[in-house]
């Protein structure tokens, strides 16, 4: 048997929509995007959302808003795709890395307060995999301080903790349509705020800083825009907006059987001699983005050549951040300085997780698990 590591929602109306746009005059910023806006703010329960071509250019933008830059920190995760990391340092300001919880992978939030200094602006959390960290005492933490919060939520479209949402307890949420996520566009990015001058300005600093889009002037006599400041070129297109906005009435049915998926997952590994995985809190609702497990590091390479060896599609989410190249030579950190974050990046291995998996191929990818744990222990 062989089980692809992903698989996409898309269907014929997604596709159909996107063929409408195809067949129209406006295939960049216009309309549909505006109507993708208007769904996904009211999905999110947030009064603003501006689409974006990723969510990496999401941060960076909300980080440009609260003017950060040279000379300034962000304290971040470093167990997390390296978008993160890029955002803040194509700011010029410089990532801080706290360590995470050993449970869920999440930042430990009783380490942030120790890492801010007078330089510190702002704090972006991660809701890895899925979960939500506990956002009201980041608020508090955040209030106190003084300090900007914006979530990557790449991973937690669908995901609550104690009631509340991404973007209910910080100053933006940025958000993920990469191939792999549960809505996809292939690429694409979301913001959710709740001030009227930050979806302003995020609205304008996406598309070059002009106060019209081509869309906005279309349709009547020539109208001069007017550059209002210094933007950049991150604007979604009515193309992934049309794969997108149908997507959202789909996402409760997926999450459904993602949710049965992972249960079937935990239940077998947590029989399973030298695997783990991280937990599910109970007061939260996870979002199912990916399932990870996490092996001996000494065997976790092995295990993943055996996985594929079975035709099984995997792959690591994350290494951490800090222990790459560019991070680790600019900033000289070196191993030991995140022990739980090392641990995890060097002992995690990512299995299939989408809603089309077939329970035979379910049980397939746990003897696969199985199979390739047993077999690595033994040549160590």
């Amino acid at each position: 048997m062989k089980v692809a590591f992903y698989k996409h929602n898309l269907n014929e109306v997604d596709k159909a929509a996107c063929m409408e746009v195809l067949n129209s005059m406006f295939l960049t910023t216009g309309s549909v995007v505006e109507e993708f806006e208007r769904r996904f703010a009211e999905l999110m329960g947030s009064p603003f959302a501006i689409g974006t071509n990723s969510c990496t250019n999401s941060l960076f933008l909300c980080l440009k808003y609260f003017d950060i830059g040279q000379g300034h920190e962000v304290i971040t995760t470093a167990m997390s795709f390296l978008g993160t990391s890029h955002a803040i340092e194509r700011t010029g300001a410089k990532p801080v890395y706290v360590d995470v919880e050993s449970e869920t992978g999440n930042i430990d939030l009783s380490l942030i307060e120790s890492a801010i200094t007078p330089y510190t602006k702002a704090i972006i959390p991660v809701h890895l995999y899925g979960q939500m960290i506990d956002m009201k005492q980041l608020k508090r933490i955040a209030d106190r301080h003084g300090l900007a919060i914006i979530e990557d939520a790449c991973h937690a479209i669908e995901s609550e903790r104690d009631g509340y949402r991404p973007g209910m307890f910080s100053d933006a949420a940025c958000f993920s349509f990469y191939a792999t996520k549960n809505m996809t566009a292939g690429e694409g990015g979301a913001i959710i705020c709740k001030q009227q001058r930050m979806y302003e300005w995020l609205s304008k600093a996406r598309i070059q800083g002009v106060n019209k889009h081509a869309a906005q002037r279309h349709g009547k006599r020539y109208q001069h825009y007017e550059l209002d400041f210094l933007g950049y070129k991150f604007n979604m297109s009515n193309i992934q907006a049309a794969l997108l906005v149908n997507q959202m009435d789909r996402l409760a049915k997926y999450l459904d059987i993602k949710q049965k998926i992972s249960a079937r997952y935990e239940q077998a590994f947590t029989q399973t001699q030298g695997v783990d995985f991280p937990i599910a809190l109970p007061e939260t609702k996870h979002a199912r983005h990916i399932f990870t497990i996490w092996v001996n590091p000494a065997i976790r390479d092995t295990v993943l050549d055996e996985l594929q060896t079975r035709d099984v599609g995997v792959a690591v989410n994350y290494r951490a951040t800090h222990l790459y190249r560019y991070y680790r030579e600019k900033y000289q950190f070196r191993r030991g300085q995140l022990p739980v974050t090392e641990r995890i990046g060097d002992s995690t291995i990512t299995l299939p997780l989408y809603s089309q998996l077939l329970d035979e191929e379910v049980d397939y990818v746990i003897e696969a698990v199985r199979e390739s744990v047993k077999s690595a222990r033994e040549l160590v």
